[in-house]
């Protein structure tokens, strides 16, 4: 069962797309620390058809992130359809996925994102026109159903694969549950077992263990690592350490998560501009870099205050300063 792009490892560890956070700093930090494939925010299609630059402006990747997915989300299957044709010529990323699994509100309104499961046919009339559109390999992202009366995650995989489909995630969750409840990873092993295609497992998959876990229970081709991966790029070379029988490496010191998290800041400012307004947009990464640290609460709460990326640094060291202090006494 092969994937229809590169990829590292026998099986593969993927970046979910996560609007605000999949951009590309964070995508090529999580490559560095061994994601096998990133995944972009997903993108509105009418956005992408109108050529609105900002909306373009997200599609931008370097090549050290590839092999990358251009996640796109509509309900209008030419619309859908013109996207995936801009988004093969503009930027020529390994593979178009398609995003029927976004819960959000706005993107579901106007029957995006998971919003689309109520309505099969519209589902595989949009795979079709995308795939008829791009060169590319098209690969689709879904949840179990819209709610629990329409739950049929293996008859929506294998529409999904008729359609022509050549990877297909599932989140096991619907879209009424949002993210509540545990997700149903036997409604993965289900699907792996029922489709030809390779199948990709996501949803509650917040550590290392999780990552193992996930493909002995499942059988799945590769695993999609999500909020587990927030101020955590270690859970990809974790989760390889343990997949490939080796011992899983020592959790990050103080001293490497603020080194890695300025790396992130000045990815950030060299690739979004060095204005305040990364900064302040930096600040959520900079609450999830020292989650968990001692003094973590206060520490973010001089982060969250911050103007500026020199600021943060000097909040680490005055932090790392303190702290090297109290072992001494």
């Amino acid at each position: 069962m092969q994937f229809p792009y590169r990829t590292d490892h026998q099986v593969p560890l993927f970046l979910a797309p996560m609007a605000g956070v999949s951009e590309s700093p964070f995508r090529q930090m999580c490559r560095r620390f061994g994601a096998d494939v990133v995944v972009s925010e997903f993108i509105s299609s009418v956005g992408i058809s109108l050529g609105i630059e900002r909306v373009l402006a997200e599609m931008r990747f370097e090549t050290c992130e590839r092999p990358i997915g251009i996640q796109i989300y509509g309900a209008d299957a030419q619309v859908m359809a013109t996207a995936a044709g801009m988004v093969t010529e503009l930027f020529e990323p390994d593979f178009v996925d398609i995003n029927f699994g976004c819960p959000v509100k706005k993107v579901v309104k106007n029957n995006g994102g998971s919003g689309c499961l109520k309505d099969m046919t519209l589902v595989a009339g949009i795979i079709k026109a995308v795939t008829d559109a791009t060169r590319l390999p098209v690969t689709v992202k879904i949840r179990s159903g819209w709610d629990e009366p329409q739950r049929d995650p293996v008859t929506i995989a294998r529409r999904c694969e008729d359609a022509g489909a050549r990877a297909l995630t599932l989140h096991p969750r619907t879209r009424t549950q949002m993210y509540q409840g545990a997700a149903n990873w036997d409604e993965i092993a289900r699907v792996v077992e029922a489709l030809e295609i390779p199948v990709i497992g996501n949803g509650d998959v917040r550590t290392a263990d999780d990552i193992m876990a996930m493909r002995q229970h499942t059988g799945c081709a590769g695993v999609m690592i999500a909020r587990g991966s927030f101020g955590n790029p270690w859970i990809f070379a974790q989760g390889r350490d343990l997949l490939e029988g080796r011992p899983k490496r020592p959790d990050p010191t103080a001293e490497e998560r603020f080194a890695t998290a300025l790396d992130h800041a000045r990815l950030a400012l060299r690739l979004q501009g060095d204005t305040r307004k990364t900064a302040l947009e930096f600040r959520k990464h900079l609450g999830w870099y020292t989650k968990g640290l001692p003094g973590s609460a206060e520490l973010r709460q001089r982060l969250f205050a911050i103007e500026s990326m020199r600021e943060a640094e000097e909040v680490f060291s005055e932090y790392l300063f303190a702290s090297a202090r109290s072992v001494a006494a």
